[in-house]
């Protein structure tokens, strides 16, 4: 499983990064105003649809199914499968483009009130969800296909595809916008130019695999569909609570002054570099492998892959949040301060940032223990789960927003993930299904330790030095950085907490 991880975080890095890149430009051409606003609101869109149809519910029913059929049955049953699962996709997905772009007016009205007295704002981001909605169809089909490798540990191709949606949201800036009406345009033909490319990539990877099936033939429904839909059901209904919550963070948004929707997005965007490559990944590769463990009949290994895989996401985000937490300034305003990005809005962005990242051991967690619930076919329970996650993170949310405004937001969207977290964990505890070992109990107060002696260190370094701009900016965050580092593996490694020899032989 490390060897996994360490394969869908490599290429996640490599992404994130690449977004990094992106998400500069954007800001320095955007900035967090109305312009902003709009393309994020639209890329949100398909993204909470993707999130819904395309992974979550959907992965955690297909992939144990469609493992444990080419398992049992052999890889022709497994692309039937595949096949099935993808023709009712498309025509689902299909038909809920189409609706969602005759009534986007309509669907914006609900998603952002606060933009109903902005005639110019609501047109514009009406205009721009229309472009970027069918990249809804295209992303969930590559999340399917994307699937369909990850079952058989062909993990680089999926995880390496949304390189492509950076790549052509870059060249779309710069090769589209003396074309188009604004920037803000030529980035969301951009993204839907991506949703394509990611599709023939995860296609022909298929293809080599020896696993290639047909995205769209005559629609049949089988027992092993129904068996899927039926699984997934359940899960789908908690995906919604889930983005449900999304949505609410832009209503809540779309009510505070403009520049709200894009400082979130900059500062969910660096706190989504740590999650993207550990949670991701480590979900990605747990979920088959519990799966073929428990098929099996190998509970206890199931138990130990949990113990690592929490052990693992622990080792490297509580380094990461309290990093963020100490450098949440100098990382936004060397990142994004600059063209349209002013410094007062950068650093309300890196307050934002801030919130965000003392959730993040909590976002990651949920990565490592919601495959306990779906590789034994249970998409029931996170669902009830995910509706006290919404009661807290609206509650929270419209508290919050009165005193310290869009940092309110941030701060729920935290506390919710630790709700999240400590139901999932405490649930399978109470049936058994996880427990803490002897190494993880051991290791999680070094862990701390280590991260919190960091923090201190990096804290102290970063308000030693004196004010830079330029390049000297980056020097000093890489800098601050590179202490980071030393200090934590080291400290981490003298208390054994990590054994970096054995990580660097994995």
């Amino acid at each position: 499983m490390f060897r996994h991880v360490l394969t869908i975080g490599g290429w996640t890095f490599a992404s994130r990064i690449l977004g990094f890149l992106r998400d500069m430009l954007i800001a320095a051409a955007l900035g967090a105003g109305p312009l902003g606003d709009a393309f994020f609101i639209a890329l949100r869109l398909p993204n909470l649809f993707r999130r819904l149809f395309g992974e979550g519910a959907f992965n955690a029913a297909f992939v144990p199914a469609f493992t444990g059929m080419l398992t049992l049955e052999g890889p022709k049953r497994a692309r039937e499968l595949a096949e099935r699962m993808s023709t009712l996709m498309t025509l689902w997905l299909g038909l809920l483009v189409g609706l969602g772009m005759v009534f986007m007016p309509q669907i914006m009205r609900v998603l952002t009130p606060g933009l109903a007295d902005e005639p110019l704002r609501f047109d514009l981001v009406v205009e721009l969800s229309r472009i970027t909605f069918p990249y809804l169809l295209f992303i969930c089909l590559t999340a399917l296909v994307s699937g369909v490798l990850n079952a058989v540990d062909r993990f680089a191709m999926a995880a390496g595809a949304p390189l492509l949606f950076n790549l052509l949201a870059i060249a779309a800036l710069f090769g589209l916008t003396p074309f188009v009406a604004t920037p803000a345009h030529a980035l969301a033909w951009g993204t839907m130019a991506s949703g394509v490319a990611q599709l023939v990539l995860v296609v022909v990877a298929c293809h080599k695999a020896g696993l290639g099936f047909r995205l769209l033939s005559w629609p049949r429904v089988t027992p092993e569909t129904k068996q899927v839909v039926r699984t997934m059901l359940p899960g789908l209904v908690g995906a919604s609570i889930t983005q449900l919550s999304l949505a609410i963070d832009i209503f809540i948004a779309s009510l505070l002054p403009a520049g709200a929707v894009s400082m979130l997005n900059y500062a969910d965007r660096v706190a989504q570099l740590p999650l993207g490559v550990v949670g991701a990944a480590v979900g990605t590769a747990l979920l088959p492998l519990l799966s073929r463990q428990l098929r099996a009949g190998r509970p206890l290994s199931a138990h130990r892959s949990m113990n690592r895989a929490v052990e693992m996401s622990l080792a490297l985000t509580l380094p990461a949040a309290a990093a963020l937490v100490v450098l949440a300034e100098p990382i936004i305003l060397t990142l994004y301060q600059r063209g349209a990005m002013t410094e007062a809005a950068a650093q309300a962005t890196a307050q934002a940032l801030m919130a965000y990242a003392c959730g993040l051991p909590a976002f990651v967690l949920v990565k490592a223990f919601a495959p306990g619930f779906f590789a034994r076919g249970d998409t029931a329970t996170p669902v009830k789960i995910g509706l006290v996650v919404v009661v807290v993170n609206l509650s929270v949310s419209l508290t919050l927003i009165h005193v310290v405004a869009h940092v309110g937001i941030a701060l729920a969207t935290a506390l919710a993930a630790w709700v999240n977290t400590g139901l999932l964990c405490a649930i399978l505890a109470r049936r058994g299904q996880w427990v803490a070992d002897r190494r993880l109990r051991r290791n999680l107060w070094r862990l701390l330790l280590a991260s919190v002696v960091m923090a201190g260190v990096v804290g102290a370094a970063s308000a030693a030095l004196p004010p830079a701009t330029g390049l000297w900016r980056w020097l000093e965050l890489g800098a601050l950085v590179m202490l980071g580092l030393a200090t934590y593996f080291g400290l981490a490694q003298a208390l054994g907490a990590l054994r970096l020899r054995e990580v660097l032989r994995r």
